[in-house]
């Protein structure tokens, strides 16, 4: 299988995700801006002057940078959608996510490159045929079977179907991440409850809420093993991610652009590793195992492999919240940088840090760094503790500012 090429797709709400992405070893960033992507309540997005930034940082480090343009597009969404557009086409991003008409055919007219969103619900080789006449990749449903998407991709080959671009269509799943219990993300339960409309990016998770069911008529309360009925655990394919290959598929997307960068690092740099090992046939069950104990320390509802072994329903979590080991405190910020020693200094601004403690560095430009504090020191003199008030230093090789915030990791 070594000359198979699998893009690795991560997530980027911020420029610390960003470049946590790029140092993983992501082959490819997904990033929204404004109100026209899925994630506009739930994520800090970036404005369209940002874009000039992230297809020059995209291109300095050899990665591809797409845009989400993939909420529903209303008459007043047009002139917002064409400008935003416009400056994709200048910054050089290299293609744009879309479910909704409108944008595949502004995409086609501007010349610009399409993948089709999952919000689209493609289920089917027919329907990849269709939108292969505006995009030159497909992002299949996510209620699909690895049997079901791997005789899309055969009939692809062996049909010949080609994008824009004149290459075969590339088609690209999600591997890891939250999941909504909506077919395929669509959703209109906010809409109804809050007129808050999740498929314009706004939703207020309804389904991460507990409920008891009562029946109209008797008013007798349902007994239901588990409250959470309504929202899924979260999706993780670490440990078929061979089979998920196997199935003919080229990118990998991991969801999560409201996570922090310590999430993208860790399951970025997981399935990077996966995948390399598949292809180089080093995938062992011992591997698997470390993969797994690493991607539960950071954000997660619980895991379960999806659809894609032919589950019929999904999995639900027992709590609302996150069950990862591991959670981050906020400990202080950064103040000052001495460039020829490479040492960074922290000014403590809460709780406290001890020798021993593990650290996380969260930044726009450094992305995230992480390590054990062997040696603490404290206002220039070695120490055991920190306090708030205190200066503390230690090498970090990337310049640090104010923006860069310090972290205590602790068992959650």
């Amino acid at each position: 299988m070594t000359h198979r090429t699998v893009e690795i797709l991560s997530p980027a709400g911020s420029f610390d995700s960003l470049m946590a992405a790029i140092h993983a070893g992501a082959d490819a960033i997904y990033f929204g801006v404004e109100q026209l992507n899925m994630r506009t309540r739930s994520s800090n997005s970036f404005v369209v002057e940002d874009l000039a930034k992230i297809g020059a940082l995209a291109r300095k480090h050899g990665i591809k940078a797409y845009i989400t343009l993939n909420t529903v597009m209303y008459e007043h969404d047009m002139q917002l959608l064409k400008s935003i557009l416009q400056e994709v086409k200048t910054q050089g991003i290299d293609a744009v996510i879309a479910a909704d008409f409108a944008v595949m055919q502004y995409c086609k007219e501007m010349g610009i490159t399409l993948h089709v969103s999952t919000q689209a619900n493609v289920s089917n080789l027919e329907s990849v045929q269709f939108f292969a006449q505006f995009a030159d990749v497909v992002v299949l449903a996510r209620e699909l079977t690895l049997k079901q998407v791997a005789q899309i991709t055969k009939e692809i080959k062996r049909r010949n179907i080609t994008g824009p671009s004149g290459e075969l269509i590339k088609i690209e799943i999600f591997v890891h991440g939250a999941l909504c219990m909506a077919v395929s993300g669509k959703c209109y339960l906010s809409l109804h409850s809050q007129n808050a409309a999740a498929n314009r990016g706004a939703c207020v998770q309804n389904c991460r809420r507990s409920y008891i069911v009562k029946d109209a008529e008797t008013n007798e309360e349902l007994l239901i093993d588990n409250e959470y009925i309504m929202s899924p655990q979260d999706l993780c394919t670490i440990d078929i991610l061979d089979q998920v290959i196997e199935a003919g598929v080229d990118v990998l997307k991991i969801e999560g652009r409201s996570k922090g960068a310590e999430y993208v690092d860790t399951v970025t740099r997981c399935y990077k590793e996966a995948t390399e090992a598949i292809l180089n046939n080093d995938y062992t069950v011992e591997k698997k195992a470390a993969w797994f104990d690493r991607l539960r320390k950071v954000y997660n509802r619980g895991f379960w492999e999806g659809y894609y072994l032919g589950r019929k329903l999904g999995e639900w979590t027992s709590e609302p919240g996150s069950k990862a080991e591991e959670k981050k405190i906020y400990v202080g910020k950064g103040t000052n940088y001495f460039p020829k020693i490479q040492v960074g200094e922290f000014l403590v601004e809460s709780g406290s840090l001890a020798k021993g403690d593990t650290i996380l560095v969260l930044g726009p430009e450094l992305g995230m760094t992480k390590e054990t504090m062997e040696r603490l020191v404290v206002n220039g003199v070695e120490a055991d503790q920190a306090a708030k008030g205190d200066k503390i230093t230690f090498p970090i090789a990337t310049k640090i500012s104010a923006k860069d915030k310090l972290y205590k990791l602790v068992k959650a």
